[in-house]
């Protein structure tokens, strides 16, 4: 495909000269809902940390066992998936509706691209929803029609943040934004959550300084602050942990791999 047929096809909205970061991911995993931008930032990404795909596809996965987790374990039947990227496999209302069928989800995402093409997946699922809202407009999110259709605030409901949070900068208050989310929701509401880990890990630095010369965000904190996203809330077992460590489908055979102890997350219920 030549530049100029590439860019024919963008939605409105979408500059294609610009990469996203739900479009960047896309070509991580290898997906056909991106630019020549987009995978240009994938290559140098790669080129820095080559585990980067297994780091996507690390984070998926995780998601995947939370979303089981919450329909099967925690009681769950509402799921908001904000800064939920493009479709790939194993989506979040996949996984929610194999164990229940009537599992609502809404997907947020404000890359214009992602609610189209999640729409034509759902393809009339009832259930399922995407909207394009900015997760840091807590309002808007909450409010949105399409999802006041299908979540009733006023009962339990699950907030996945998994994927996004390093992208905010602590002038834009991650913490806070999360409390923002949890207190409009009721007494045994879930939260998933995650960040990058700054460490003196060599594969940690050099993927934050990528981020950062290609995209401009990417902001890795220590286990702390990490931690205090889950103030005020219940975690489960295991705690704030490393993703492979997380309610893992089997033992973990032996220590992580040194690009598995990027990610830190865990999941916590509201009393």
């Amino acid at each position: 495909m030549d530049l100029g047929n590439e860019y024919e096809w963008a939605p409105p909205g979408v500059d294609p000269t610009q990469a996203s970061v739900a479009r960047v991911h896309d070509a991580l995993l290898g997906g056909m809902e991106n630019f020549a931008s987009d995978r240009a930032v994938a290559r140098k990404l790669k080129d820095a940390v080559p585990e980067v795909v297994d780091l996507v596809w690390c984070n998926r996965a995780f998601i995947g066992r939370v979303v089981d987790f919450l329909i099967r374990e925690a009681g769950i039947r509402q799921i908001i998936d904000l800064g939920a990227g493009l479709p790939t496999v194993e989506n979040t209302h996949e996984v929610a509706q194999f164990a229940d069928p009537r599992s609502r989800v809404v997907y947020v995402d404000v890359d214009p691209m992602v609610e189209p093409h999640a729409r034509a997946l759902l393809n009339g699922n009832p259930y399922t929803d995407a909207i394009t809202a900015d997760v840091r407009d807590v309002d808007a999110v909450l409010g949105h029609p399409a999802l006041r259709r299908l979540i009733d605030l006023s009962q339990p409901t699950a907030i996945l943040i998994v994927g996004v949070l390093h992208l905010l900068p602590d002038q834009e208050d991650p913490h806070g934004l999360v409390k923002r989310y949890m207190s409009a929701l009721p007494k045994g509401s879930y939260l998933a959550a995650s960040n990058m880990l700054a460490s003196a890990n060599p594969k940690a630095q050099a993927l934050e300084a990528m981020l950062h010369a290609t995209m401009g965000t990417g902001f890795f904190r220590d286990r702390d602050s990490i931690t205090s996203l889950f103030d005020g809330l219940v975690l489960v077992e295991p705690g704030v942990v490393h993703f492979p460590e997380w309610h893992p489908d089997e033992r973990i055979p032996g220590p992580l791999a040194t690009w598995e102890e990027l990610l830190l997350g865990g999941v916590a219920r509201k009393p």
